[in-house]
C-alpha cells in the first residue's frame, strides 16, 4: 500500500506541475483532456485511483509521456528495469496486463511497453494526439490489432507499426497468451522547464 501511495503522489506532483508549465487551469485541462474537473482536482491532492484511460489523455493533452506523469527523475546514465518491479497499468478480467517499462528523454521520447494478452480479451484505446506512432512486436502467441475498424492480424515475429491517433484496439487471438512488447514513439512535446 506504501508504494501504491508513493506512486500517485509523484503522479500528482507531475501532473500539477505539467499542468502548471503548460498555462492551464484545471478546468482547461479538465476540458481539453475529457477528465472530470473532480476527478483532476483529486489527482493533484494525490486522491483516487487514475486508469490508464485518464492518464493517456492527460498525458496526450499535456504533451508529455505517460511515463513522465508516473516517475522521478533518472537516477543514472543506464536504467535497467524489470518487469516485476512496474505496477500494470492495466489489467483485463482473464489475466491480461500492460506495464510501461521505461520513456526514453531527449526531443521525441519514447514508451517501451510489455503486454499480456489472453485470447479474447481486449483493450480498446483511446486515440492520441497527432504525430504518435505506435508499434507492436508479438513475442509469442498471436492478437488482433484493430485500427479504424479494419482487423490486422498479428503473430509472433511479426511487427506491426500505425498512426496512434486513430481509433485502436489491442485484441488476444488464438487459444495462446499473447505476449508483446509495444513502443510509443512520441511527436517532439513542450521544452522542458525542469
Amino acid at each position: 500500500m506504501t508504494e501504491t501511495a508513493a506512486a500517485l503522489r509523484t503522479v500528482a506532483h507531475n501532473v500539477k506541475a505539467a499542468r502548471l508549465r503548460a498555462g492551464l487551469s484545471l478546468e482547461e485541462l479538465s476540458r481539453r483532456a475529457q477528465v472530470s474537473k473532480g476527478a483532476l482536482v483529486g489527482l493533484e491532492k494525490a486522491q483516487g485511483n487514475p486508469n490508464l484511460a485518464t492518464l493517456v489523455r492527460l498525458a496526450d493533452t499535456l504533451g508529455i509521456s505517460v511515463s513522465d506523469l508516473m516517475q522521478g527523475r533518472p537516477e543514472g546514465r543506464v536504467r535497467v528495469v524489470t518487469a516485476d518491479t512496474v505496477a500494470p497499468l492495466w489489467t483485463g478480467e482473464r489475466g491480461s496486463e500492460a506495464r510501461l517499462m521505461l520513456t526514453t528523454s531527449g526531443p521525441t521520447p519514447v514508451e517501451v511497453w510489455r503486454w499480456r494478452l489472453e485470447p479474447g480479451e481486449e483493450y480498446p484505446s483511446h486515440p492520441h494526439q497527432p504525430g504518435v506512432v505506435e508499434t507492436v512486436s508479438v513475442t509469442s502467441g498471436r492478437m488482433i490489432l484493430v485500427v479504424d475498424d479494419a482487423e490486422h492480424p498479428v503473430e509472433a515475429g511479426q511487427t506491426a507499426t500505425f498512426d496512434g491517433n486513430a481509433p485502436h484496439t489491442y485484441r488476444g487471438a488464438g487459444t495462446d497468451t499473447c505476449h508483446l512488447i509495444m513502443t510509443v514513439h512520441l511527436p517532439p512535446g513542450p521544452a522542458s522547464t525542469t
